[in-house]
């Protein structure tokens, strides 16, 4: 008789959940169809004291991971004080001893390799500069690319381009492009930003509404909204007469032609 076959290996067990405060009381009553006013909010506070709870140990957790994760990060990326100095006397040494050669070398014109060995240097260091081109700083630590050119990393998920319109030409707008933070709402550079703020608190000037700094004070929306239709409908009728303007010398072109 042939063997029976073995039986399929039991399912895999689900990983240890969180038992939930109170979980023999909900059992109790997850057979009633309904439940008074206070045994809803009862149930409600209970479980809402434990996630509370939950996130703060979780949040906790994370901040002693993120210490880590930082002596680990300034370790391989950081700079020692001590290092520098001892690297500093060393050059002046160096500097010092030769210096009769150094200045030969100058007024011949002889290159001494200086500019090699200092990019030796570097790459022992683990030191790389930005990959875009005529550009010598350092580059960010984990991408090849400084804080100027990141955006040139197509891999890179924290910055994005300031949205600042800097000119208009040929019905193209130009942005201002600057890299900032992709969590930066509105989408500006400092100088930008400060830029609009000025812009929005000459605005609100114009509604009648006298506010020395928009961050301070929140203006009322239907003000801003105003204000912002009228300079739009301004725009429009500028470029409606200038159109205007252009098909009555067309057509007194075309008269005298004719």
């Amino acid at each position: 008789m042939a063997n029976a076959p073995s039986p399929p290996p039991p399912p895999p067990q689900p990983p240890n959940s969180i038992r939930i405060d109170g979980a023999e009381e909900d059992a109790a009553l997850s057979s009633s169809a309904y439940l008074t006013h206070q045994e809803l909010l009862t149930r409600r506070s209970r479980r809402f004291k434990q996630l509370v709870q939950i996130f703060r140990a979780h949040y906790w957790t994370l901040m002693e991971e993120l210490k880590i994760k930082h002596k680990e990060y300034y370790w391989m990326h950081g700079k020692s004080p001590y290092k520098e100095d001892e690297k500093n006397k060393k050059r002046k040494r160096d500097f010092n001893n030769d210096k009769d050669s150094f200045e030969l070398n100058a007024r011949l014109g002889i290159n001494d390799g200086g500019e090699e060995a200092e990019a030796e240097e570097r790459e022992e260091e683990g030191v790389r500069k930005c990959s875009a081109s005529g550009c010598k700083a350092k580059a960010m630590a984990l991408t090849r690319f400084c804080y100027t050119h990141i955006l040139s990393d197509s891999k890179q998920k924290l910055y994005k381009g300031c949205d600042y319109v800097v000119k208009s030409a040929q019905g193209r707008r130009v942005l201002c492009g600057k890299p900032v933070l992709i969590s930066t709402v509105p989408s500006l550079c400092p100088t930008h930003f400060q830029k609009a703020e000025r812009h929005v608190a000459r605005a609100l000037k114009k509604a009648g509404l006298n506010v020395s700094s928009p961050s301070k004070i929140a203006p009322k929306l239907h003000v801003i909204v105003t204000e912002f239709v009228r300079q739009i409908q301004t725009k429009r009728r500028a470029a409606l007469n200038e159109n205007i303007s252009e098909d009555h010398i067309k057509e007194d072109k075309i008269s005298q032609g004719s």
